[in-house]
């Protein structure tokens, strides 16, 4: 195969740009987290008895949190997100977000208080303040990967995915501060019972509530990524920021006027969570469908053999390829050829509403790369590299013949 010279990458100088915001927003974020959230337990009267309920509220809170990240990864098989970006949000939803809420709401609290009285204070912080800002500071971090990693942002699933990495990054560290506090009034105040309460309706009984909020924001950015309607990719994010908030504020509103009204709505709520990881799951059959209807093709141009077609479209390719198909090498093959399917979908629903997409510009790299991984999973196999012929008109069509059961391309 002739190896074409690329022209310069037409996405590079936004996704410079977009690093090094992020990496100002992480700095100034952590600061502020820092200045508002540790440094007051430090300096108190009583800092090691704040510093112990910290540490005691990072033990439950973190290793909850490695639990949860489980479910977005294991749902997401057919095209998971990177590593790297999945890290990203996870740490400016913990330490970034998080910064700038308690600044934000720190302030409203304080000015609600001065206006009319702590219990308004704490009102208006909580069921107003805290809604928005608290979406607006973790829904950062899904338009950073909707507009300047967009080669990482296909479309819902991945706006959810990447909605969820960033609320339990922010849950996480929220959580720690919450069974702080309730783990110092336990040894201060003799309040017995109160962190075992705070754990076991935070960390059991609701722990979704963040991710599910903004995950409301991660559909909205994920309608806009897949359509090609102008005002569709602005009142979608829209939308869903607004109805995130919506639900964010509900449940506040809840627990500050009534802790007995939040046990009436766990039943509803969990309704709810229920149905949305329902549609979650359905969105993620859907994309494995649009890799596989993109990839028939590739089948009859010779490019992929039917049993490969059926290995990249496996809920569990990954994994057969780790154990059966040149561990690494195999995993990058069902990697590329899954972004090659998806960057065809985008070319052409660009090309359907008269757009310019950059996904046009990497099919043919693509094409190229799954070559070389099929030639380096080959090596490591020990076998020649395989070639498959196209399909002609007669044959029945590659992807209805059954899989090979041995030989290179079967089961060892």
């Amino acid at each position: 195969m002739v190896s074409v010279p690329l022209r310069r990458d037409p996405e590079a100088t936004r996704r410079t740009i977009g690093i090094v915001l992020y990496v100002l927003g992480m700095l100034v974020g952590g600061f502020l987290l820092v200045a508002m959230l540790f440094f007051p337990a430090l300096l108190s009267r009583d800092a090691d008895v704040e510093l112990t309920a910290l540490l005691l509220g990072a033990v439950f809170a973190l290793p909850m949190l490695v639990i949860y990240l489980w479910i977005p990864w294991i749902v997401d098989r057919y095209d998971p997100e990177p590593t790297w970006a999945l890290a990203m949000t996870l740490a400016w939803g913990g330490i970034a977000a998080c910064g700038f809420s308690a600044l934000v709401n720190t302030t409203v609290h304080v000015f609600g208080a001065a206006v009319g009285g702590p219990a308004f204070g704490d009102a208006i912080s909580a069921c107003i303040s805290a809604p928005l800002i608290e979406e607006l500071t973790k829904g950062m971090a899904v338009f950073f990967m909707y507009y300047f990693m967009r080669r990482q942002f296909d479309g819902v699933v991945d706006g959810v995915i990447y909605a969820t990495f960033a609320a339990l990054g922010f849950a996480a560290v929220e959580n720690i501060l919450y069974y702080g506090n309730a783990a110092k009034a336990e040894m201060l105040e003799n309040k017995e019972g109160l962190f075992m309460g705070t754990f076991l309706v935070r960390g059991i009984l609701a722990p979704w509530g963040h991710p599910l909020y903004t995950s409301m924001l991660g559909l909205g950015f994920g309608v806009a990524r897949e359509t090609n309607k102008t005002w569709l990719k602005w009142m979608a994010p829209i939308g869903g920021f607004m109805f995130a908030a919506f639900l964010h504020s509900v449940w506040n509103t809840a627990a500050t006027l009534s802790g007995n009204l939040v046990a009436l709505m766990l039943p509803l709520w969990f309704l709810f969570v229920l149905a949305f990881f329902a549609l979650v799951i359905y969105m993620v059959v859907r994309k494995g469908r649009i890799i596989r209807d993109h990839l028939k093709d590739e089948v009859l141009m010779g490019n992929m053999t039917p049993w490969e077609l059926e290995l990249v479209t496996s809920p569990i390719g990954r994994l057969r390829a780790t154990f059966s198909w040149g561990g690494g090498a195999g995993r990058r093959f069902i990697d590329a050829a899954a972004r090659l399917a998806l960057s065809k979908w985008h070319t052409g629903r660009a090309t359907q509403g008269r757009k310019l997409t950059v996904s046009a510009d990497m099919i043919f790299p693509l094409r190229q790369e799954l070559a070389k991984l099929r030639a380096e999973v080959s090596r490591s196999m020990g076998r020649p590299v395989p070639q498959p012929q196209p399909w002609t008109p007669g044959q029945p069509t590659p992807w209805q013949q059954p899989a090979p059961q041995h030989g290179h391309w079967g089961r060892r």
